[in-house]
């Protein structure tokens, strides 16, 4: 259980639950292969079964660090710095992306959009799912949409976010980490035949590293 002080922290974005912090490169979407400071919050209420990061659902089992302290150790590392989870969105946001800002840095968030926005933000990767929706106006925000792929069904559900987004957002099919063998051949020939999309892999998975 979290005390009164670091709840209230919380709630004001003065302090975060920290599940990892690292710097190594972008291994997914339109910044593939970009060296990054990636800043993993713990926290997530969405609960994919596929997801590969469990570990951060949690945010009680992570420390509660001031966002001062998470914005400078970034700054010493990269200009360009990914805020992701868990569901980064369930905390509020606004003070970490001002300090990460002043200092000179970029802002990305790798979200499900679950919960409104927070944060100043220099791109927005959404990455809806069915059992929690993106709510608060995130999907025209958003500047590229990626969709994980696990059924066919998700073809459908990726159409219907698409449908939502701005002309400009860019648009990503993900074959989902376990189900690669099986997902990329239908992933490559929908995007032959939905030239709209792009094919997207976990780039950093094949390199192995973080």
């Amino acid at each position: 259980m979290l005390d009164e002080y670091k709840l209230t922290a919380l709630h004001q974005g003065e302090a975060l639950p920290l599940m990892e912090a690292f710097y190594s490169l972008q291994g997914e979407g339109y910044y593939k292969g970009s060296a990054a400071y990636f800043i993993r919050l713990g926290g997530c209420d969405v609960g994919c079964h596929w997801c590969d990061v469990k570990e951060s659902w949690a945010a009680e089992a992570h420390p509660i660090v001031p966002v001062e302290d998470i914005a400078a150790e970034a700054l010493k590392h990269s200009r360009l710095i990914i805020i992701t989870g868990g569901e980064p969105l369930m905390w509020n946001l606004d003070k970490l992306t001002a300090l990460l800002r002043e200092g000179g840095a970029r802002t990305h968030i790798e979200t499900s959009g679950a919960h409104p926005l927070s944060g100043t933000w220099d791109w927005i990767c959404l990455s809806p799912k069915k059992i929690k929706r993106p709510v608060g106006g995130v999907l025209q925000q958003a500047n590229e949409l990626k969709m994980v792929i696990y059924n066919n069904n998700d073809f459908l559900f990726a159409e219907e976010m698409a449908a939502q987004v701005s002309p400009d957002c860019l648009l990503y099919l993900q074959p989902e980490w376990s189900k690669s063998a099986i997902v990329i051949p239908k992933i490559v020939d929908y995007v032959m035949t939905h030239p709209q999309w792009r094919a997207s892999l976990q780039m950093h998975k094949y390199l192995d590293i973080r």
